[in-house]
């Protein structure tokens, strides 16, 4: 089984940064892709970010691109998500996930994504 866990969520203002967390284990974390995703109230779930996983290729959504930086330890079974200038429109709760297959193409949607976190809340105010 695969345990994804997120951590760095919060309250900020708009303009201000946040870097996400996710922890991984249970299975060997350099061979899958990783991803980002959030869910606004009443909204459906939406892509943000993902990371290849070898790291050398990385998508982004277009709401976040030049503002979002997504990394990867994998040292560390860890995948980042570094937020930055955040917007109102940003507050979310904020859901890692890993892909359901190792050495796959990189992907931007949830149904690629086996795996996933119980989510974390970002929350930023104008």
């Amino acid at each position: 089984q695969v345990q994804l866990v997120e951590s760095g969520g919060g309250l900020v203002q708009a303009g201000d940064s946040l870097r996400l967390s996710c922890a991984a284990s249970g299975r060997t974390f350099s061979s899958f892709n990783m991803g980002w995703f959030r869910q606004a109230p009443g909204k459906e779930r939406e892509f943000v970010a993902s990371i290849k996983w070898t790291g050398g290729s990385t998508y982004y959504a277009d709401s976040v691109k030049g503002r979002f930086t997504i990394s990867r330890d994998n040292a560390k079974n860890t995948v980042y998500l570094q937020m930055n200038s955040l917007k109102p429109e940003d507050t979310a709760v904020y859901y890692c996930a890993a892909d359901s297959r190792p050495f796959r193409v990189l992907s931007t949607t949830t149904s690629a994504y086996g795996y996933w976190g119980q989510g974390t809340q970002v929350t930023v105010s104008s």
